[in-house]
């Protein structure tokens, strides 16, 4: 990993944190990728202070006509991504999309569709190119959707499986893809919500994901305990099940 590395999300906590653990000798140049690009002076300056030259760009996901326009253009002036950190998302909220078509849909568009879109085009780069690395965050919400979230779980389901077998597909292409599922991220994201068992802070998610792919590791569960807890959890009886918690 050296070079361009690009995130998408460039206002995301979790990504941010991966680009300052990368920035200056695995990553030279560091492009942040967010609406209001002109708003990131924090993050710029968190990232800049591990060696790195920082550049913003703008960046709205759900805008897909825009994505590859994007991808060119940092290119062009950078020579290539190298390293692609997807770190977009929207919680939303339950009760409201539940009543709420137009909401439940902006959630599944952000979450699922806006993902599809840029995974492709980056998939359609840097496979001509030979290499990358792509780094996808998926949720345990979609190991199996739960009642309390069903809307922002499918939407991390329909994301979890498009990226495992996107992967697959890139294998032996020289392009890597690294899935990451984290619990339940205390953040700016959950403000205000009760932390869920075997939470974790944006760093946490962040070091785990950098270990990963410094180890060669395409997928990473946060906290790794949470890998054999979801593996037993998707044999929980239905009616159990749809009282479980956010």
């Amino acid at each position: 990993m050296t070079g361009t590395l690009l995130v998408l999300g460039g206002r995301s906590e979790i990504g941010v944190a991966v680009a300052r653990r990368l920035a200056g000798r695995e990553a030279s140049t560091v492009v942040l990728a967010a609406r209001r690009s002109s708003d990131l002076d924090a993050e710029e300056k968190a990232v800049r202070e591990q060696g790195a030259e920082v550049e913003r760009v703008e960046f709205d996901a759900d805008d897909l006509a825009g994505h590859r326009p994007l991808l060119d253009d940092v290119a062009a002036r950078h020579g290539s991504v190298d390293t692609a950190v997807v770190a977009f998302g929207l919680l939303g909220d339950q009760a409201r999309a539940e009543a709420d078509p137009a909401h439940a849909v902006q959630i599944v568009h952000t979450d699922y569709v806006a993902h599809v879109q840029i995974l492709t085009e980056l998939a359609q780069v840097m496979r001509a190119r030979g290499s990358g690395t792509i780094v996808v965050f998926s949720s345990v919400a979609g190991a199996r959707v739960r009642r309390a979230n069903y809307v922002y779980g499918s939407a991390k389901a329909g994301l979890d499986g498009f990226a495992s077998g996107l992967a697959d597909a890139l294998h032996g292409s020289g392009v890597r893809l690294v899935l990451v599922r984290p619990g339940f991220v205390i953040g700016r994201m959950t403000e205000g919500m009760r932390p869920a068992p075997f939470s974790s802070t944006p760093d946490q998610v962040a070091d785990a994901t950098v270990a990963a792919l410094r180890a060669g590791r395409n997928e990473v569960w946060v906290p790794r305990v949470l890998r054999p807890i979801f593996a037993l959890l998707r044999h929980a009886p239905r009616a159990l099940w749809r009282r479980m918690p956010r």
